[in-house]
């Protein structure tokens, strides 16, 4: 692997970022952190009260955000829910973009029980929302089997050409480039289209991120940060995903036409080690603020 700062900076540029409302909490101003327009996740976990996530995706608008509320599949009652939530998304918080998941329950708790039943009602068009992300899975899902994770995708693809929508897939958090990759390729060869956003680890110990791997139950990934673990000494040592980022760079700029070209086209980051914290690395790698190091990843400079 061979690759430049400015291939880094590319792949790492328009990046997104994440925050649940009791993160958001936390933080007084999203404009202190953040530049304008940037895009940012809310969620909408199981258990929680969605207009929680609204009134977060509104502030994060009121502060010229482009605020990306999740519709979690499982935790709605049914479309009247459904309808009324998207109505206050755009109306209150400007909304003209949304995650939709599954999300993380085992069962339902009303009408919906996967992403393509929220999807085909054509509630999200109803309220004028074209720009739509669906979950994507590079180590599989610990609730969903390899086979229905592929047709999926497929009912995805077919979803966005029949309706003229933007889909675009945005994955887990993974650590390994290479497995993230061979996903991609794989998926595109059975016939993916979608773009592809990449869920990336923020800058944090290894302690925290491997809290985080055991509660998302993420395979290879899991096992990159036993390994890193086993070190106690290493427990509280902020890790950084310096050459995931590097190796995912490296193959987002490789295919010499376009049926070969890498459909990863963002990276989106998970603040595990602190929301403002992890804005600044992800800002300083889009600036190319970076020095290549000899392990094929790079460092980020001082500011």
């Amino acid at each position: 692997m061979s690759v430049t700062v400015e291939a880094i900076a590319k792949a790492g540029a328009n990046w997104s970022i994440e925050v649940t409302p009791t993160g958001a909490t936390k933080i007084d101003s999203f404009a202190a952190v953040l530049a304008e327009n940037t895009s940012v996740n809310v969620t909408f976990l199981p258990g929680t009260d969605p207009n929680e996530t609204i009134a977060v995706a509104k502030r994060l608008s009121d502060e010229g955000m482009n605020a990306i509320p999740h519709i979690a599949a499982r935790s709605l009652s049914d479309k009247d829910q459904l309808d009324g939530l998207l109505k206050r998304m755009t109306s209150e918080a400007n909304v003209s973009e949304v995650l939709v998941i599954g999300g993380g329950v085992d069962k339902p708790v009303g009408a919906f029980d996967n992403t393509m039943q929220v999807l085909n009602t054509g509630l999200i068009q109803k309220h004028g929302i074209s720009r739509i992300g669906v979950s994507g899975h590079p180590e599989g899902s610990p609730d969903i089997h390899d086979d229905a994770l592929a047709q999926a995708i497929a009912d995805k693809n077919a979803f966005a050409a029949s309706e003229g929508l933007s889909l675009y897939m945005e994955t887990q958090f993974c650590f390994d480039a290479a497995a993230v990759l061979a996903w991609e390729r794989a998926i595109r060869e059975a016939g993916n289209a979608l773009p592809i956003r990449v869920g990336i680890p923020g800058p944090a110990t290894i302690k925290t991120l491997f809290r985080f791997a055991q509660i998302s139950g993420i395979g290879p990934s899991m096992r990159f940060i036993a390994k890193q673990a086993r070190n106690v000494a290493k427990l509280m040592t902020v890790q950084s995903p310096h050459l995931l980022l590097a190796g995912l760079a490296d193959g987002m700029a490789s295919g010499a036409s376009d049926a070969d070209k890498c459909l990863i086209q963002h990276f989106h980051y998970y603040p595990f080690g602190g929301f403002a914290k992890t804005a600044a690395y992800a800002d300083a790698i889009a600036k190319g603020q970076i020095i290549l190091t000899k392990d094929g990843g790079f460092d980020v400079q001082d500011s």
